[in-house]
């Protein structure tokens, strides 16, 4: 029962998608911090590599495009060779797409639609034997999808493809976590409200300054909001959540 125990994350290998900024930055820096080893991916290389140089020995970047399947392939070739197991996987790449409903393109929904929801199943897949190689009688491991709660509730915005995709990796979650559960890997996924990133730099004053209005915290998040959600659903404390997920917004969605 000791916390010591409980939130332990000291020697996991971690890696984190969408990993050079925002919300990926923050899960980086927190469990670099507690003794993790993080291996980082973007798809701008500059980005990337200059975090985990930030970072120090803890962390290794590969930069890659995971909307591309030779993509996907390629990173996992390269994850296999540096290490031979992967303790926790963090689905966090994504992106979003503006429009009003007579206007939205085609090049909108399918750019979307790929890095937030076809990666994630697809890179999983094809990591599924670097995580199952982490299982121990003590240890399962861990995927943890990055959702949202433009996923749970109807958005103000429209952002068609960006909600219709979090709503998927939600349900997918739900699904990976039945049929992974058997082969010894525990499946979660975290729901962000409004945190710092250039996905939310690009909302309107007028958006923004309501938003916070309704918000019952009055605030955004911090990185210390995103960072002990991530740390529980990858230390011992979390063992017996399997397809659950933790919205974390100031209560924004279930009181909007």
């Amino acid at each position: 029962m000791k916390i010591e125990k409980l939130f332990d994350v000291s020697g996991r290998t971690v890696v984190i998608t969408g990993g050079s900024r925002g919300i990926g930055e923050m899960i980086a820096r927190a469990y670099v911090e507690n003794g993790a080893r993080v291996i980082l991916t973007a798809r701008k290389a500059a980005e990337v590599e200059a975090l985990a140089a930030g970072l120090g020995d803890a962390a290794t970047a590969i930069p890659a495009d995971l909307s591309q399947m030779a993509e996907i392939d390629r990173f996992v070739a390269e994850i296999a060779r540096i290490t031979p197991r992967v303790d926790i996987l963090f689905n966090n790449a994504g992106a979003s797409w503006g429009a009003s409903f007579d206007a939205f393109p085609e090049s909108g929904w399918d750019k979307v639609m790929t890095i937030n929801l076809k990666s994630v199943f697809f890179l999983t897949q094809k990591m599924i034997g670097l995580l199952e190689a982490a299982v121990r009688d003590d240890w399962q491991p861990r995927i943890i999808n990055i959702g949202s709660i433009d996923g749970q509730h109807v958005s103000d915005l429209e952002t068609y493809s960006y909600a219709a995709s979090k709503a998927g990796v939600l349900h997918l979650t739900r699904m990976m976590a039945k049929f992974l559960a058997s082969r010894g890997v525990l499946v979660n996924a975290i729901a962000p409200g409004y945190f710092p990133s250039k996905m939310t730099a690009g909302i309107g004053e007028a958006f923004t300054a309501r938003m916070l209005a309704e918000t019952p915290l009055r605030r955004w998040g911090q990185p210390e909001d995103m960072a002990g959600v991530a740390l529980f659903l990858g230390a011992r404390a979390s063992a017996f959540l399997c397809g659950s997920v933790i919205t974390v917004d100031g209560g924004y969605a279930t009181t909007v």
